[in-house]
């Protein structure tokens, strides 16, 4: 089952989404439903994407529909995190987030590496290279994990 998109907040949004389209090997372009979005498109051009909103932005429950509504910055530091597969090898991904002045560096997370990119040194999102990628797909099943961590492979609910 696949993730679709997901929405993250930058202070400067192109800037994000540039970079994240081009890892991805995609495209980049504004978001019109909100002012100042961005959105970053994946290479596959299947619908993956990543909106990039500016930390001013929040998203709330509208009383039909999702709201956009303007706030006071926000550039908290939070748990939330994406794990991105990339076109690019390790070194371009590090050497692009190096030049946007980024936090950059090569990770490993036991079943899998990954290339740790902190977006306006703020947001963390995992890059994977091709072969991050596969030992990625590899590592992470359920039943990996339940054997790393001495789990059931199932939960009762």
């Amino acid at each position: 089952m696949p993730l679709f998109h997901v929405s993250i907040s930058a202070d400067d949004p192109q800037t994000v989404a540039i970079f994240l389209a081009n890892a991805m090997g995609g495209k980049a372009m504004p978001f019109p439903p909100f002012p100042d979005c961005w959105i970053a498109f994946a290479q596959e051009d299947d619908g993956t994407a990543v909106e990039v909103y500016p930390t001013t932005h929040v998203l709330k429950a509208g009383p039909e529909q999702l709201s956009c509504e303007m706030t006071e910055r926000n550039r908290s530091s939070t748990f939330v995190h994406v794990a991105l597969g990339s076109v690019l090898g390790q070194s371009d991904i590090l050497q692009a987030a190096k030049a946007n002045g980024w936090t950059a560096r090569t990770c490993d997370r036991g079943p899998f590496s990954c290339v740790e990119v902190w977006l306006e040194n703020r947001l963390l999102v995992e890059m994977l290279d091709a072969g991050m990628q596969i030992d990625y797909r590899n590592g992470m099943t359920a039943s990996n994990w339940a054997a790393m961590f001495g789990l059931s492979a199932t939960v009762e609910t």
